[in-house]
């Protein structure tokens, strides 16, 4: 426990501290990886998310390639979504905003914009080192195919001791998540409708094993899962601003205001403010963990890029809308209704504030949603990692399946920090390795993005005005 425990901490706590006269910020080595990377990726595609936001709406809508068994880019946006969209944007959301205020939004805000343009690399990546399932038909990759390239381009082993290190880290993150997700939805369930615990996560149990030990059944039930929960967490939303749409400046200007206020700075409050609203934005959207890239190499396209812009707008998804729908939720209620409380106590209290008491029945259902369409996904990113390290063999996928469904009994059942803290350990090892080749590999996912414009280029239709200054010249 101690051991663990001290790489927790070593991931995740203030590895650096930056004192300024009115304040500190506490720097954690994830995020001390994230952030300049980010920036980094986002300069050198040249604000791909600003850019090319209209492209990524339009790939959506793109007609399915008929390939046997191959998932569309749109179904790969999905399922990754599916994933993003989970526990951390309902607690995460009020973690930040109980410990850093409402500025914390806009921090979760800017940090989604340069999360996007990792995401885009890491998701181009994988497409371009996909490879044939023989297993589930389609395709695999992800992080550990893309790791091994770049270490064994010139020793040709058939293994990669860092993708080996990273697919069982994926595969430690997983497990931890399987048991966050039984005693989410347990819990839920029990506030909400007063059921006993067993009897939630029998039946939970019982439909994720339907779903995951069928060979193909994941990606039809989150083609449907996903849009629904959106569609009804975001509708609440609108419900809740258009009720309240007096108070919507007020909102957004103290959210504005407590970012960069002189208040927090001088009470020593900017660093959470800004610490929250960074870390949580990182956690919640997951850019550079490694493991959305799992779904984008399973998708067929015309063209890597395109994957890694259904990725870049996933983040936005996740953060930008889902985010900023919980945050509404809180921040429209009268701060005497919130006042003084924290984490899901606040977001309770705001939902009863808005809904009644049906607001708490509002919660357990959208927790259902996002923590259920979750394990589905982890699952789906799970077979890659496995096929790479066990080879194209039923029993390891099957084993880890059953093995997930137990977590997911005995987090249903009881919480064991142990094993919360073995998922984080998880996803945070996960980032590291991910990184250590995302730098230098991202040159790869640039010449990609130069050849999809120079293709766009040439085959887009000038305008008539365009052709008249073009005659004129």
């Amino acid at each position: 426990m101690a051991f663990v425990q001290f790489i927790y901490n070593f991931l995740w706590g203030d590895l650096i501290t930056i004192s300024l006269p009115h304040f500190h910020v506490g720097l954690s080595l994830l995020v001390l990886i994230l952030i300049p990377a980010g920036i980094f990726f986002t300069i050198r595609t040249r604000f791909l998310p600003i850019r090319h936001f209209k492209d990524m709406i339009q790939i959506t809508m793109e007609k399915k390639d008929q390939e046997a068994h191959a998932i569309s880019g749109l179904e790969g946006l999905i399922v990754s979504t599916a994933t993003r969209v989970g526990m951390g944007n309902l607690v995460g959301v009020v973690a930040a905003i109980s410990a850093g205020g409402a500025g914390a939004v806009f921090w979760m805000w800017l940090t989604a914009i340069v999360g996007s343009s990792t995401a885009f690399v890491e998701a181009t990546l994988a497409q371009l080192y996909h490879e044939r399932d023989p297993l589930y038909g389609g395709y695999r990759g992800g992080p550990a195919y893309y790791i091994h390239a770049f270490f064994t381009r010139k020793t040709k082993k058939k293994k990669s001791i860092i993708a080996i290190v990273f697919a069982f880290s994926g595969l430690l993150c997983w497990f931890g998540i399987s048991q966050v997700v039984g005693n989410s939805v347990s819990s839920a369930f029990e506030n909400a409708f007063h059921i006993p615990p067993i009897y939630t996560t029998v039946i939970l149990v019982a439909l994720a094993a339907c779903i995951v030990l069928r060979k193909n059944m994941t990606v039809k039930v989150l083609d449907v899962i996903v849009p629904i929960m959106a569609c009804f967490y975001f509708g609440l939303t609108i419900y809740v601003m258009v009720r309240n749409i007096t108070s919507l400046p007020s909102v957004i200007h103290e959210i504005f205001v407590q970012a960069f206020g002189l208040k927090q700075m001088v009470a020593g409050g900017f660093g959470a403010v800004l610490m929250n609203g960074v870390k949580r934005g990182l956690f919640s959207n997951e850019a550079g963990s490694g493991s959305a890239p799992c779904a984008s190499a399973t998708s067929h396209v015309s063209h890597p890029v395109k994957s890694g812009m259904l990725q870049s707008l996933s983040v936005f998804i996740d953060t930008i809308v889902i985010c900023t729908c919980t945050a509404m939720i809180m921040l429209t209620a009268p701060h005497a209704v919130i006042n003084g409380l924290q984490g899901m106590d606040l977001l309770q209290s705001a939902m009863s504030y808005h809904f009644g008491q049906v607001g708490v029945i509002f919660i357990a259902i959208v927790l259902w949603l996002f923590s259920f369409s979750t394990f589905i996904g982890i699952l789906y990113y799970a077979r890659s990692n496995i096929a790479y390290i066990f080879g194209d063999r039923w029993m390891p996928q099957t084993i880890y399946k059953v093995l997930a469904l137990s977590q997911l009994f005995i987090g249903g059942l009881a919480t064991y920090t142990f094993v919360w803290d073995l998922g984080d350990i998880g996803i945070g090892l996960m980032t590291i390795f991910n990184m250590i080749v995302l730098i230098p590999m991202s040159k790869e996912a640039i010449a990609s993005l130069k050849e999809y414009e120079e293709q766009t280029n040439k085959e887009r239709v000038p305008s008539m005005q365009e052709v008249f200054e073009n005659e004129s010249v």
